[in-house]
Order: structure tokens, then sequence, then C-alpha cells
């Protein structure tokens, strides 16, 4: 079995949490909590809701946006990456190691987003909390 190097990220990034995009805010949110047994971390309305899924996890349940995939379908479960230094920073060191990123960093006023694909085509962004 061959052995390869891999370049080490976790000074970059530190902690994961998939976006789950859902039809209906109120309905996803009792599933998670009433049928699962979780519990909410975080909620702003129908636009975003944090479960703790427990030990460190949590799941963000999202409304389909203009450019996001409708829930249920191909791409409606995102990973998203928390990186631990600027958003700008991780990117550029991404790209220098063949990561395409979709479009120029987002900066949605409480987060910086930035979307890409891994190898097999699956959804990830990294994301900067702003403070």
């Amino acid at each position: 079995m061959a052995t390869t190097t891999q370049p080490k990220t976790s000074s970059m990034i530190n902690g994961a949490s998939p976006t789950i995009f859902v039809a209906d805010m109120d309905r996803a949110a009792r599933f998670y909590t009433e049928v699962l047994g979780l519990s909410i971390q975080f909620r702003a309305g129908n636009e975003f809701c944090m479960i703790d899924a427990g030990a460190g996890s949590t799941i963000g349940l999202h409304p389909p946006g203009q450019h996001s995939p409708r829930p249920g379908t191909s791409g409606s479960i995102q990973v998203g990456l928390n990186v631990t230094e600027s958003i700008e920073q991780v990117v550029s060191t991404l790209r220098s190691r063949g990561v395409n990123f979709h479009g120029p960093v987002i900066n949605d006023t409480a987060v910086k987003l930035a979307f890409f694909n891994d190898p097999d085509g699956n959804d990830l962004y990294l994301c900067q909390v702003m403070h």
C-alpha cells in the first residue's frame, strides 16, 4: 500500500457543518428537534436554523435561494468548512493547490463564504464567521 504525503490544512480549517436546503423551515426544525431529539442552537426566522447535533457537530438548515438547488435534489446538501484565518488567505492557498472556486468570496455581513467542489463534484464551501 502506497503512502502519500498530504498538505496539512488543520491550521486553516477547523470544523465542518453540513448545510441542508429545506422547503419548509418550521417542518424541518420540528423534524430535527421533535423527531430526532436534537436541539436548536440558533435560528434566524425562516432564513437559517443551526441544529446542535452533539459532540461539536452542527447542521445548518437553509431555504433554497435563486442559485441553490431545490431541497432533496443533487447538491442540496453542502459541507461547510470553518476557516481559522482570513478566508481570502485560505482561498489563495487552496487555489495554489489547484482548487477552483465558483465566483468571488461572498460577504454576507455575518459570514464570508467561498464555494468550490471536491474532485467528485461534491459541493463544499469555506466559512469565515465575522465577529
